[in-house]
């Protein structure tokens, strides 16, 4: 542990994830012995892509950013993560290299199980296994949502979308953020739009009510209203619905 975190402050925060919630009671005991609280200051790369794997992690505190960047310098940003949620969990399946870059966007804490550790916990039940399954495969649904909605949706609901989605936790049940800590230029490497486009269909959400923007945030003001700007029929359906 670290001074910031005791033992039993350290499992009353990991239960804030659903996943680590609906784990078995034995895997969470676990999890928590066999891991270790590590300390990332603002900029800090946690692992880059290629790096062997070393582990799972979970944000404790603070901001992650989850990409790529190309040999110009030109970054791909995946998604901004905020606590709690785990994350790390490919390379346990494929013992492959990292996929993506993780580095801190501000001081934070993460915890980290070693790759080592985890091996010795799937050895000794392997059912667990199961549990490691539903968090791949919860990321893989939100993929495969990311991938349709940037090939059939305009701008705007794939904006209101993501900001949901944020607000949201990336699908923690019962996670509700009102204020999101995310620059323009964030979400539009996020959604692959123009810094342009981003601004322009922001202004529009804070004209109809549903968010207002800040110094790099954005609070959501009408989930009700934002939910509904989400909401997109592709013309073809409705065209057949009038036939």
């Amino acid at each position: 542990m670290t001074a910031r975190f005791s033992t039993d402050e350290l499992a009353t925060t990991l239960t804030r994830s659903a996943w680590f919630r609906a784990a078995p009671d034995a895997l969470q005991k676990e999890l928590i012995d066999a891991g270790r609280i590590e300390r990332l200051g603002a900029g800090q790369r946690l692992f880059s892509r290629g790096d062997t794997d070393d582990g799972l992690y979970c944000l404790l505190d603070g901001f992650m950013r989850i990409g790529a960047a190309s040999s110009a310098g030109k970054e791909a940003l995946l998604a901004v993560i905020e606590p709690v949620n785990w994350f790390g969990e490919i390379a346990l399946f494929d013992e492959r290299p990292r996929t993506h870059d993780a580095y801190a966007e501000r001081d934070s804490d993460v915890f980290h199980v070693p790759r080592a550790a985890l091996a010795a916990i799937l050895e000794r039940t392997p059912a667990f296994w199961h549990s490691f399954g539903l968090l791949l495969t919860q990321k893989l649904r939100l993929a495969f949502d990311a991938i349709e909605e940037a090939a059939l949706l305009p701008a705007a609901p794939r904006v209101a979308r993501r900001l949901l989605l944020m607000s949201g936790g990336y699908g923690e049940p019962g996670t509700q953020r009102r204020v999101l800590k995310v620059p323009q230029e964030d979400l539009a490497m996020m959604l692959a739009l123009s810094r342009q486009t981003i601004n322009q269909v922001l202004k529009q959400f804070e004209t109809q009510h549903a968010l207002r923007l800040g110094y790099a945030e954005i609070e959501i003001i009408d989930r009700d209203k934002l939910g509904a700007l989400a909401a997109f029929e592709p013309r073809s359906d409705q065209a057949l619905r009038r036939n």
